[in-house]
């Protein structure tokens, strides 16, 4: 399974196309600025909503959701990339973090 660390992927500027498979209320807490949610709990459902022709990172909280997310895209034919560290290693890294009113 291919892997990029947070700095590399922010490196790649806003035009990466990043999904977040944390559930919608983990997301809506705190998510990185243009990435898509889908949730793991439902993602066979909404695999149409991954973009198809061009790579995909997959970020959750620490990894290990994403790494799931990841191989199995990887396997359905989709160029996918595990962000290792997930969000958690994106803030700690001082990359930009939207927060819900009244978070951080």
């Amino acid at each position: 399974m291919k892997s990029i660390s947070v700095n590399d992927l922010a490196a790649l500027g806003p035009e990466a196309s990043i999904i977040d498979v944390r559930e919608e209320e983990e997301y809506l807490e705190a998510c990185v600025p243009g990435t898509r949610n889908i949730p793991l709990s439902r993602f066979q459902q909404s695999l149409g909503d991954v973009p198809i022709g061009r790579t995909v990172y997959v970020m959750c909280a620490s990894g290990g959701r994403s790494s799931r997310a990841t191989a199995h895209l990887t396997a359905d034919g989709y160029d996918a990339v595990n962000v290792m560290g997930g969000i958690t290693e994106w803030y700690r890294n001082g990359h930009p973090v939207n927060y819900q009113a009244g978070g951080k």
